[in-house]
């Protein structure tokens, strides 16, 4: 079945003949790139939107993991913080986002001669509530592996096959995702919040997040790592530094770490959402 799959998407990509990805770094966008690249070779070309929401560490690995896979690979930079849509951080904030990054990848596409850009979107995402795909799919971008029905963990699974290193690597989205709908979103709380998370890696915790509610942060941990982490870490010194960071106070959340915890305030489901 998953190698059906796969045979179905290089099969999308061979008849492309050209494609430009859009390439985050993320498991999902490097299985795309690294696909594309093993069908299309020099006629693909990764670029990476830089944004004060992408941690400088994660845009380090894309950039690794592009020179691993062979990959063409640039760098733009995106200007969402520009828009008052996207910094006021209404429910429907991904779209400004993407909006923004796609419009300047088709501007790059059609000065090149690409016709086509594609995601890294998965069939899973198409359950959960993504406004920034209806972005997307308004400006003509391909996502490959939905088209092929391949989940968030075939993708684990074909990346593993393809002896790709960051197989497990754990999702990370931008840092505009650690806010709750409505408050604002500044230079400034990005920083910090992303510091707040590179420290917690630092102490071997990776698959994490650090919620920014005002002045207060709300760490997520996965919840079998939740009891190791009251006991073994210090918590008066992590306090400190949190503060040092900018923020008042430091929560710990009993519930553990669930991805898209903050879309449970909207009250219904992501299809009815979109």
């Amino acid at each position: 079945m998953i190698q059906d799959k796969l045979t179905s998407l290089k099969k999308i990509f061979q008849e492309m003949g050209q494609a430009l990805v859009a390439y985050s770094g993320g498991i999902d966008s490097t299985l795309v790139a690294k696909i594309a690249y093993d069908c299309l070779g020099d006629r693909t070309l990764a670029i990476t939107a830089v944004s004060p929401s992408l941690l400088p560490e994660e845009l380090d690995e894309a950039q690794q993991q592009a020179e691993f896979m062979g990959i063409n690979h640039e760098l733009i930079e995106t200007e969402e913080m520009n828009n008052p849509n996207y910094t006021s951080n209404p429910v429907n904030r991904c779209y400004f986002c993407k909006s923004e990054l796609h419009d300047k990848l088709k501007q790059i596409a059609q000065e090149r001669g690409y016709p086509y850009i594609i995601d890294g979107v998965n069939a899973d995402d198409l359950q959960d509530y993504r406004p920034g795909i209806q972005a997307a799919k308004e400006r003509g971008v391909r996502s490959p592996l939905a088209e092929v029905g391949i989940t968030k963990m075939e993708v684990r699974e074909i990346s593993k096959q393809l002896g790709l290193p960051w197989w497990e690597k754990p999702s990370q989205p931008c840092l505009s995702s650690r806010f709750p709908y409505g408050e604002e979103i500044t230079y400034e709380k990005l920083h910090r919040v992303g510091r707040a998370e590179i420290y917690l890696r630092k102490l071997g915790y990776s698959n994490l997040r650090v919620r920014s509610d005002g002045n207060t942060a709300r760490i997520e941990l996965l919840p079998e790592q939740i009891s190791h982490f009251v006991v073994n870490v210090n918590i008066p010194d992590l306090v400190k530094d949190f503060q040092n960071l900018g923020f008042t106070y430091v929560t710990l959340d009993l519930e553990g770490y669930r991805s898209g915890k903050l879309n449970q305030i909207l009250g219904v489901q992501g299809s009815e959402l979109k």
